[in-house]
């Protein structure tokens, strides 16, 4: 990204994305503080999300509308456009694989009870199919270490980069 993160262990970070409808059912609280128990949180904060981060963020799923059978560009505009999402920081031994695994499989209904989608989430992808849209599943993370500095760039960019200090000379990590 910058100079200024040249020397970041990356492995040791990962970024979280609450999405609208994790925010919509005021479920922040509970999923953070869940996260705080893998990571060291060192920052939240309340996003109304531009077409360019969202498009940034899911540019993988940009080109399949055909094989999906949905606009997805238009999808990705409904869920995050004009709507709150929280993004957060977390910091701790393998990060990103970390809080990966209890993120949960893309489809809630096939995710364990203890996983974040499992739990909270309340939609399916069988529906979502059916009625011509993406699933609403509560939450994204970075997917590898290997992600986590295109991540930062996306929600948190160059003027924030004072935040990728490891919080052990805050009080403590994990």
């Amino acid at each position: 990204m910058t100079d200024d993160t040249a020397a970041v262990d990356w492995s040791r970070w990962t970024v979280i994305l609450l999405k609208p409808d994790c925010v919509r059912r005021g479920l922040v609280s509970e999923v953070l503080e869940w996260m705080q128990g893998l990571v060291t949180i060192v920052d939240s904060h309340t996003v109304i999300p531009t077409e360019d981060q969202v498009f940034a963020h899911y540019d993988d799923m940009l080109p399949l509308s055909e094989q999906l059978g949905r606009d997805v560009p238009a999808e990705l505009r409904r869920i995050f456009i004009g709507n709150r999402v929280v993004v957060a920081l977390g910091y701790g031994e393998n990060a990103a694989e970390r809080v990966r695994a209890v993120v949960g499989v893309t489809d809630p209904a096939r995710a364990p009870s203890t996983t974040v989608r499992g739990r909270y989430a309340k939609d399916t992808l069988d529906k979502a199919v059916a009625e011509g849209r993406l699933v609403d599943n509560l939450i994204h993370t970075s997917d590898h270490s290997g992600v986590v500095e295109r991540d930062f760039g996306i929600w948190y960019g160059p003027q924030r980069t004072h935040l990728l200090r490891p919080p052990a000379a805050r009080g403590g990590a994990r």
